[in-house]
């Protein structure tokens, strides 16, 4: 008995521990509101993060990669000095020459020709129709490959008119490829068709089409340098169906009577063509800082012809110009003499500016400096309105000596010191100006502009 209460006891006493040890755990309520904010504020965080990340990755991305893989810069363009050129009659003794060089009659070799015996020559070839159809017939092949050097642009301008119609407008002009620099492809065409053009195309002599960008202009001239981007057209077009064109030379001797064919636009339309030869090359065009030499042609032309003239060696000697023959001469083709433009077109295939002082002028000749006392230089006749040399305080009547630390005899070196100038560059001229009965050196400080 007593056992049992004992373990009864126990029992209870076992009971009232574990009711002891038994505690509820009551949940913390929740605050909504705090808990929103610190979602809200992560997310915040995660957001400026990614963009902070998102934009320092853009910025330094390109130097990272120019720096891990430094992307080539274009060649720089630069074509060759003018060699002497043949005239017509030094060629033909040279062909006659080779092919009588075993017969009894023909010269000691290596002996030039002299007048006389080319004129001999000349007189007893007799040519009958069949010679003639072969001439032409050889022509037509020449044109064939002069062709792979052309190409026409389109210039594409879109507007809308009074009822929002959107209307586009196409303008052509023709082009030859003058050089590529590893990037791009680079011709020369007139500057007008691309002035306000929102696209520009080429359509290459055989048919394909690649868009292209303007690289650099020249106001005085009205040509331009587009460019196309080599990795949009196909490597095995570029090394079959285009050819580079060289550019010749104009500045020779007795070019007057040169056989020419003149490319492009030369009637008015595209992929026409004219066949003569220069007639004269006297005459030139002034323009600001510069002075270009017009070859005149008895080809008969549009007078809004364009285009470019080869010579029988398949080199470029001019440039169809208009506006520029006598009153009288209106549809014969002219040119801009490619001697005078070499530099122009390298400055522009470079995308390089032209530096502008605002001066036409000629050269002093032997006669004015022995009597007249003019020293010699570049006599300047023109002063443009609120040029640089305007404002310098330059005046029609001077004649420049120096150009820096250039001495300066002709005025084709003036245009060529200027031409190695940049917009912004700053010169000393050096100038003669007649004070009484002599003349007095001044010196100016001019900062170049860019013509506009």
């Amino acid at each position: 008995m007593a056992d049992s209460q004992e373990n009864k006891q126990k029992e209870q006493n076992d009971v009232s521990e574990k009711n002891f040890m038994i505690e509820k755990i009551k949940e913390r309520p929740v605050n909504k509101k705090k808990l929103l904010r610190r979602t809200l504020i992560t997310a915040s965080m995660a957001v400026i993060f990614g963009l902070v990340a998102c934009f320092t990755f853009l910025v330094l991305e390109p130097v990272i990669s120019n720096w891990l893989y430094p992307e080539e810069e274009p060649q720089v363009v630069v074509f060759p000095e003018d060699q002497d050129e043949m005239s017509p009659e030094q060629m033909l003794a040279e062909n006659m020459q080779q092919e009588n060089q075993n017969s009894q009659s023909s010269s000691v070799p290596g002996e030039v020709m002299e007048q006389e015996q080319i004129r001999e020559l000349l007189s007893g070839i007799i040519l009958d129709l069949d010679n003639y159809k072969q001439i032409y017939s050889a022509l037509t092949q020449y044109v064939s490959e002069m062709n792979r050097s052309m190409v026409t642009v389109t210039g594409v301008s879109s507007g809308v008119d009074w009822f929002n119609n959107v209307n586009e407008s196409k303008n052509q002009s023709s082009g030859v490829i003058i050089a590529q620099n590893g990037k791009q492809l680079l011709i020369l065409t007139d500057y007008s068709p691309v002035k306000q053009a929102d696209d520009i195309i080429v359509t290459f002599n055989e048919g394909t089409q690649a868009d292209a960008s303007l690289k650099e202009k020249d106001e005085t001239t009205g040509l331009a340098v587009i460019a196309v981007e080599l990795d949009t057209l196909n490597e095995d077009f570029l090394k079959n169906d285009i050819t580079i064109a060289t550019l010749g030379s104009s500045n020779i001797k007795d070019i007057a009577g040169l056989p020419v064919v003149a490319l492009g636009r030369p009637m008015g339309t595209n992929d026409s063509l004219g066949y003569g030869i220069i007639t004269s090359s006297a005459s030139e065009s002034a323009a600001s800082d510069t002075t270009y030499r017009i070859l005149q042609t008895n080809i008969v032309g549009s007078q809004n012809a364009g285009g470019v003239l080869f010579n029988l060696q398949g080199q470029v000697i001019g440039i169809i110009t208009n506006g520029k023959s006598a009153t009288d001469m209106k549809n014969m083709v002219c040119a801009y003499g490619i001697t005078e433009l070499k530099r122009h077109i390298e400055k522009m295939s470079n995308g390089e500016k032209f530096a502008y002082l605002g001066l036409k002028g000629v050269d002093v000749t032997e006669e004015a400096n022995s009597e007249l006392g003019v020293p010699y230089g570049a006599y300047i006749k023109e002063v443009e309105m609120d040029s640089p040399a305007m404002l310098a305080g330059i005046q029609q009547g001077d004649v420049i000596t120096g150009f820096g630390e250039r001495v300066i005899v002709s005025f084709d070196e003036y245009t060529n010191s200027l031409l190695s100038m940049k917009p912004g560059d700053s010169v000393e001229l050096t100038i003669m100006r007649q004070s009484q009965q002599e003349y007095k050196e001044m010196k100016f400080d001019i900062t170049l502009t860019v013509l506009k």
